[in-house]
This record gives C-alpha cells, structure tokens and sequence, in this order.
C-alpha cells in the first residue's frame, strides 16, 4: 500500500482518526461497487489507497466537514476548491 500521509488527511476528517476510517472504508466500498475513482492516476489498484489518496486530494469529504467550510467560506472569500464527492 502507497503511504498516505495522516498530516494530510486529518484536516479533511474534521481531525478525527475514527471519522477518517469511517470515510476511508465508505468511500472504498463505493469503489468496490464500481463507482469510478475521483484521482486521475491513482498509485494503486487497491480500493483503499484509492480512497485515502481522493481524501488526501480533497475529493472526498465529510457532508458535516463540508458543511463546516461552507459556513465559514459564506465569511471569507473562496480559497479552497470544493470536494466532488461528499459522504454521509
């Protein structure tokens, strides 16, 4: 497995090590069923990289994380792309 670094990640988790597996497995699941992946290379062929790597880019968030910076986007103006894929 590519090495995805947690610095990284848990901004995009509300800093949250649970919530994070919690969209990491989701998100896989969703791969595994077939959904197309949100990375244009990914690393890996594995379903979690893949995951965890969409995350790591920003592609994939929590709706309260993405709720959260709407919220403060609305008080300051828009300096981060939005996610493409938003998870319950």
């Amino acid at each position: 497995m590519e090495y995805q670094p947690i610095e990284e990640l848990l901004p995009r988790a509300g800093w949250s090590i649970y919530q994070l597996v919690r969209m990491a497995s989701k998100r896989a699941l969703e791969l595994s069923d077939g959904r197309k992946c949100l990375v244009e290379n990914p690393g890996s062929d594995k379903v979690t990289t893949q995951a965890l790597e969409e995350i790591r880019q920003g592609k994939v968030e929590t709706k309260d994380v993405a709720d959260k910076r709407k919220h403060s986007t609305k008080k300051q103006p828009k300096e981060e792309k939005q996610a493409e894929h938003a998870l319950n």
